[in-house]
């Protein structure tokens, strides 16, 4: 089974499945409203989350367009920590199933989504 197949996305508010794998939260911020034992997060790797200035940004006011966070955020994850973390991450997949978790609703159309395609 190659990583490709072992990156899934599913929002950190959906009721955990044996078949999720490693679970890993890629927000940098805990989600509101659940508890830890509720989310069951094997890894928290914040050097993959987009940083905060970039989050403000996109999620501001006027709203920053997907296209251009998309390039921002990718510059991001070529930084040191990010490349360590995104080994650490490829690394479980490649032991099996990883699943990216995240509070966003639209998780293909967000970091979530970047993250998953450097992944694979």
């Amino acid at each position: 089974m190659t990583a490709a197949r072992t990156v899934r996305l599913r929002r950190v508010y959906e009721t955990p499945k044996d078949e999720d794998g490693t679970r890993v939260l890629v927000d940098r911020l805990w989600p509101r409203g659940l508890s830890k034992a509720d989310a069951r997060i094997d890894v928290w790797p914040k050097d993959l989350t987009p940083s905060t200035e970039l989050r403000r940004w996109f999620h501001g006011p006027g709203q920053g367009e997907f296209e251009e966070f998309r390039s921002r955020y990718e510059a991001e994850l070529d930084g040191d920590a990010a490349r360590a973390a995104l080994a650490e991450v490829r690394g479980l997949a490649a032991k099996g199933t990883v699943t990216l978790l995240s509070a966003v609703k639209d998780l293909e159309r967000s970091h979530v989504g970047v993250l998953a395609e450097r992944l694979r």
